[in-house]
């Protein structure tokens, strides 16, 4: 068995990235105000990576451009999402993934 890795296709992964890069130079300042981690942004599940999509953060479930932080919602061209939705678990930051459980 391998272990998974921490994206989900290269594709995916590079739009994920410009994506991520250009939150970063846009909006960091702002989701920190407003109390967004780092978990809740780049998060993913502590042994399973991306295979969890109940512990991705908001930036590694869209590759879509952010348009907007809020306090509860980062929205992003034709979609958000919600840190406060019930069932939603916060994973480890993806620099912390290591696959190994």
């Amino acid at each position: 068995m391998c272990r998974p890795a921490p994206v989900l296709r290269v594709r995916n992964g590079l739009r994920s990235n410009t994506a991520a890069l250009a939150f970063l130079d846009r909006f960091a300042d702002d989701a920190g105000a407003l109390g967004w981690t780092t978990a809740q942004l780049f998060g993913v599940h502590p042994e399973l990576g991306v295979l969890r999509s109940d512990y991705r953060g908001a930036l590694v479930l869209s590759g879509e451009a952010v348009t907007a932080v809020e306090p509860n919602r980062i929205v992003f061209e034709r979609t958000h999402y919600r840190r406060d939705m019930p069932g939603i678990s916060e994973g480890v930051p993806i620099g912390a993934f290591t696959g190994e459980g």
